[in-house]
């Protein structure tokens, strides 16, 4: 197929995923890096920029039906409804949202359809919806979803150069001491399991990340079998955009955070759960950034999820009534 206009600038693996919606994400890449996708005869890579003329070529695959993976039509996406996803800002170029924590941004591995292809079934009138940035499925807030290219190219360059302030919320194992902002600045490096999912993990020979935190507050927790004396709610300010940066930077530092099933405590996580705190503690709560198009700030924010302060209010009573538990 060659690439139209509408494809200028767009990367391969996006530029595959927006003809097959519904396709799982991991098989596209695979496909790209078992060079199975070529572009103009040769080999590339998923992040490659493609530009108009281009001629990108797929195997001969049957995606709806037939032998390997079946891929269904992207039809199959149910409409999301509107209430699960709150609208923080709209315009002509933009949609911000506040994804709740349990929904994958887009289908594969095992899912049919995320939340970008519900969206689009949602909004069939749309002829452009993709995702600017992502977040993982077990964290919520806020999540920019491009409505016209140039708006979407314009925010891939501002993420690029640092220029869009992101501010997360999270709650950690154990005692944040220090009482002044800190900056956890160790490399990483992504790494893809035999299962092809994904993983990051701290070595000397990966990319720098930065991540700046702060405390909000710290609590103690009850003294049952298998919990930490403490925890603390830090705000995560991302100085480098990384795959799992936090989630990875504070497990790394000794502050796994809550409920996180990669990168944190297991024992731990299990017995929040029998205490019916079962979600993973970390929310994108804060963008501030210029309108890819217009110019115009926008400081844009998602309240913190009702099961942050349940969790701390659990401590809290715990703290002043220790015999209550």
């Amino acid at each position: 197929m060659e690439v139209g206009p509408a494809g200028d600038g767009q990367r391969l693996d996006n530029f595959l995923q927006a003809r097959w919606r519904s396709a799982p994400r991991g098989l596209l890449h695979r496909l790209i890096r078992t060079g199975q996708v070529r572009v103009n005869g040769g080999r590339s890579r998923a992040d490659r920029r493609l530009a108009a003329g281009d001629v990108v070529r797929l195997p001969p695959l049957d995606l709806v039906q037939g032998e390997g993976p079946r891929l269904k039509p992207a039809t199959a996406a149910r409409p999301i409804p509107v209430e699960m996803l709150p609208v923080v800002y709209e315009d002509d170029d933009l949609l911000v949202i506040d994804k709740p924590a349990g929904l994958a941004v887009h289908g594969g591995s095992g899912i049919d359809a995320g939340l970008i292809e519900r969206l689009r079934a949602s909004r069939p009138q749309a002829p452009f919806l993709e995702l600017a940035h992502r977040l993982d499925r077990d964290t919520s807030g806020l999540l920019i979803v491009g409505k016209r290219r140039p708006a979407l190219l314009g925010l891939h360059r501002m993420m690029a150069e640092g220029r869009i302030d992101k501010r997360y919320r999270v709650l950690v194992k154990g005692h944040w001491g220090r009482e002044h902002t800190s900056t956890l600045a160790f490399p990483l490096e992504r790494l893809l399991t035999a299962e092809g999912e994904r993983r990051v993990r701290v070595t000397a020979g990966g990319q720098q990340a930065a991540t700046r935190v702060s405390l909000v507050a710290r609590r103690p927790l009850p003294a049952l079998a298998g919990l930490p004396p403490w925890v603390s709610h830090l705000e995560c300010e991302l100085l480098t955009g990384r795959t799992h940066q936090i989630r990875v930077h504070l497990s790394h530092a000794g502050f796994p955070i809550l409920g996180d099933q990669k990168y944190g405590d297991f024992a731990l996580n299990k017995t929040l759960q029998r205490h019916g705190h079962r979600r993973m503690y970390l929310h994108a709560a804060k963008i501030d950034l210029r309108h890819p198009v217009s110019g115009r700030r926008l400081q844009l924010a998602a309240p913190v999820p009702a099961a942050f302060a349940q969790l701390e209010e659990w401590a809290q009573a715990w703290s002043a009534n220790p015999e209550a538990s």
